[in-house]
């Protein structure tokens, strides 16, 4: 609340208000949940969307399978990550595109999920599924993807474009499986897949200006029904440490 404040008194815009506000609460709610964990990790991630580019984390920003046991094999798992995405897809234009047509961005993601729980005397699998909420911040479009694909779409030999957004949160489903080895007492491996499958409404305008054999063009431009594709693979290896400390019933594992 006190970020959100300072920011009015300066005169910020709100787009940059609730930046500041949302990044600030995710940032304290990491660093609480985490001072309270038995079992934390450092683990690398990754994303690769469908018709995008490779897309890393930004690490503090990450903390996920933060949640609570229901039973002996079910548990409720939630957390939160801030990616830094290279590119993604638009999808629902009246051309189609194999490129990123969207990025660099960062990101914010959020799942919520059931995970039920194998565990084995030597390992654990767990079979993992839910929803998520995403949100775009910085969100440019790759004009140089956007405009050979209209310009391919159009028959033009050279097309340029000025066009605006509207950005919206977006949400999706996804389903996965985590398997975790232990290396000694304290210390295990975990290895784990989702597919997520999600979208964003982000409707475009503007024009284009280019050319062809008949001569200068211009043409007005709306995409009303354009959305984010957030659509893809993300997996991670990582390590968790064990704290070993306290009886009692163990709280599942905090890590990224």
């Amino acid at each position: 609340m006190v970020a959100l404040l300072f920011c009015y008194l300066r005169g910020a815009n709100p787009r940059t208000m609730f930046r500041t506000y949302f990044l600030s609460g995710l940032l304290s709610i990491i660093l609480m949940v985490s001072a309270q964990a038995q079992e934390v990790g450092l683990s690398f991630s990754y994303f690769i969307p469908r018709n995008g580019e490779f897309s890393t984390p930004i690490s503090p920003f990450s903390l996920r399978g933060v949640g609570f046991n229901i039973n002996n094999f079910l548990a409720f798992e939630t957390g939160a990550s801030l990616y830094r995405m290279s590119g993604l897809a638009i999808m629902d234009l009246p051309f189609d595109s194999k490129n990123s047509l969207l990025g660099p961005n960062f990101t914010v993601f959020i799942p919520a999920e059931l995970v039920v729980q194998l565990k084995g005397q030597q390992v654990q699998f767990d079979i993992k599924g839910g929803g998520f909420f995403f949100y775009g911040f910085d969100q440019n479009l790759n004009y140089g993807n956007f405009d050979r694909a209209f310009r391919t779409y159009k028959s033009w030999d050279v097309a340029n474009g000025n066009l605006s957004f509207e950005n919206n949160p977006g949400f999706g489903v996804h389903g996965g499986v985590e398997l975790t080895i232990p290396i000694t007492g304290q210390v295990s491996l975990s290895l784990e897949t989702n597919y997520l499958m999600g979208s964003a409404k982000f409707p475009i305008k503007g024009n284009y200006i280019g050319s062809n054999l008949n001569g200068a063009q211009q043409e007005s431009v709306t995409f009303p029904d354009a959305k984010i594709d957030f659509t893809g693979l993300e997996f991670s290896i990582g390590l968790m440490f064990s704290s070993g400390g306290g009886g009692g019933k163990a709280k599942p594992k905090r890590r990224r």
